[in-house]
Order: C-alpha cells, then structure tokens, then sequence
C-alpha cells in the first residue's frame, strides 16, 4: 500500500514539473534567443554593446513596446486580441496633451489622466466584445480606425507640443531617479512587476487563464465571464494609457499619426516571450524578454546599417517563426487545435 501511495506522489510530483517545464519552455527559450541575437550583434559591431546604446537605444526604444506588450498580454491569454493599442495610444497622447494644456495640469495629473483615459478605451472593447458579441479581432480593428481618426480630428492634424511648457513632463522618461538609468525603463520594470503580481496573485489573473484555457466551462462554474473580460480589457488600456505618457515624455510632443504598427510589434513581443496565440497560457516576464529581442533586434539591424524596409522583411520573418514555435509547441503538448 505505501509503495503504491509512493509511487502515486512521484508520478503526481512528476506530472507537475513536468507541466512547469511545458509553461517555461517559451520563456527560456525566448531569453537564450535574446542573449544569442545580442551576442551575434556585439560581435558584428561592439559599439552596440556599449552602455551608451544599451540604456538610451535598446532599452529606451523597449519602453512604448513593453507596455503595451504588457497589457496585450492579458488579452492574449483569454484568447483574445487588442489590434488598437497603438492608435489608441496615440489617441490617449492627444486627448491628454490637449488637456494638459488646456488646464494647466501638473505632471502627476497628467499621467493619471492618461491611465484612465486609456483605460476607458480598453473598456469601450471589452464592451464590444462582450454586450455587442464581435469577434475580438473585428472589434478591435473598428477600434483600431476609430482612434486613428479621432487622434487626427482632435489635433487638427498637428502635433502638440507640451514637454516644455510642462514642469517635468520631459523627465517622465528621460530624468534619472537612478543614476545612468532612464525613468522610462523603470516605469517598464516597475509596470511588469505589477502586471506579474495581478496576473499570478489576484482573482482578475485566475480568471484571466480559466477564461483562456476554457471559456464554456468558466461560464458553467458561475463566473461572470464577461464583467472580468470587461476589466482585462480595461487593464490592457491602462498599460496603453501609461505607455502614451511615456511616448510623449520621450518625443516632447503628441503626434496624432503615430501609433499605427505598433499593435503588431507588441503582439510580436508577447507571442516570443512564449505567451500562447491560442490563450490560457502566458508570463509577463516572459513578454519583457521577448520585447527585449524586438529591441535588440532592430536596434542591432540599425548599427549595421540594413535599410529600413529589409528591416520590416526581418521583424516579419521572426513574428511568423514565433507563430510557428507557438503552434509545435501546442502540438507536442497533446494540443492540435488550429
């Protein structure tokens, strides 16, 4: 009887580390991808290993991405989509900067503002998707128009200049509280490790894998599935609202016609960092890493000197290979579900 029992706790023992090393396969396999592709790149041009290019380059250009990385997360993991994060950024840069200047509000203000109204965007999908019932990718890619055009017509087609005129708004990103190390990465940080803690230690995190791993039975446990979609949606808007801020600290202005790609850069970031296409499964970590490898990538590719559009045809090559890795990946775990 005690050797069954033994031999039982093994195989239960056995199956769970066998299960975390399917959930941490990504992860570590996107961080050895990041220190190969910095390795290739310091070797090609050691210029780009510099602290110089590190901190004002890599990890500054990772700043916008690694939020709104952060917050499609979230989306993703429910097995859902958000293609408006970038316009809605730029959409949240407008409508702040016009109220900042408008008003006379102090930095603090101003990115709180920022927050919620990113937030209220973020909601406005997970209504769509939840009281109207459109597809996630139709939903968001209305969205995605929508906030492109209002950035324009609120801004009149112009800039706003307000970093300036703003005590400290310019130091939002680019001040050091750290010394040689920009606000802007540790917001990211500090944003990631928030994220971390919702999605791994609250109820909107358990429910956030449950929805992604089985919507139908969720539903059947009693939970109120479409209030939590709401909330995780709105989650993902504070991360595009808090990213807008930093956008608009790093460049000294709002510009209504930026925002549109990077949707597709921050689902890239996540899908690399090993967060399933598929839902109910993902890390924030993870996503960090793999927003580090488009950065690293890019930046990498700039030294050498590849011309911008050979630069596109690289980006694309490696968001399909991390499609592709996603898919082998389900496979292999028993999943053949397309």
């Amino acid at each position: 009887m005690s050797d069954d029992l033994t031999t039982a706790g093994q195989g239960e023992g056995g199956s769970k580390v066998s299960a975390f090393i399917r959930r941490e396969i990504g992860r570590v396999a996107a961080l050895a991808s990041l220190v190969v592709i910095f390795i290739f790149f310091t070797i090609m041009n050691p210029v780009f290993a510099s602290w110089a290019n590190v901190s004002g380059g890599i990890l500054m250009s990772t700043t916008v991405i690694g939020l709104l990385a952060i917050g499609v997360t979230f989306v993703i993991i429910t097995g859902g989509i958000d293609l408006s994060v970038g316009t809605s950024m730029a959409l949240v840069a407008v409508i702040t900067g016009k109220m900042v200047m408008a008003y006379e509000l102090n930095v603090w203000v101003g990115i709180l503002l920022g927050m919620v109204v990113g937030g209220l965007l973020g909601a406005v999908n997970g209504i769509l998707i939840t009281v109207l019932r459109l597809p996630p990718f139709i939903a968001t890619l209305a969205t995605m128009k929508g906030a492109q055009g209002l950035a324009l017509i609120i801004s009149d087609l112009k800039p706003i200049l307000f970093a300036t005129d703003v005590k400290g708004w310019d130091q939002i990103a680019q001040g050091n509280i750290i010394p040689n190390f920009p606000n802007g990465v540790l917001i990211l940080f500090v944003a990631a490790i928030i994220g971390s803690l919702i999605l791994n230690k609250t109820v909107l995190g358990r429910y956030n894998f449950a929805i992604g791993s089985n919507l139908e039975a969720t539903k059947l446990s009693g939970v109120k599935v479409n209030r939590w979609l709401v909330a995780i949606y709105a989650l993902c808007g504070v991360y595009v609202g808090l990213a807008a801020v930093v956008i608009t600290s790093r460049l000294g202005s709002a510009q209504p016609d930026l925002g549109l790609g990077y949707e597709l850069e921050a689902i890239a970031a996540v899908i690399i960092g090993g967060t399933s296409l598929f839902g109910g499964k993902g890390t924030i970590g993870g996503t960090i890493i793999g927003a580090l490898i488009m950065s690293v990538l890019i930046n990498g590719l700039r030294i050498l000197g590849l011309q911008q559009e050979w630069q596109y045809v690289v980006v694309g090559a490696v968001i399909l290979l991390a499609v592709f890795g996603d898919n082998l990946r389900r496979r292999r775990a028993g999943d053949t579900t397309v």
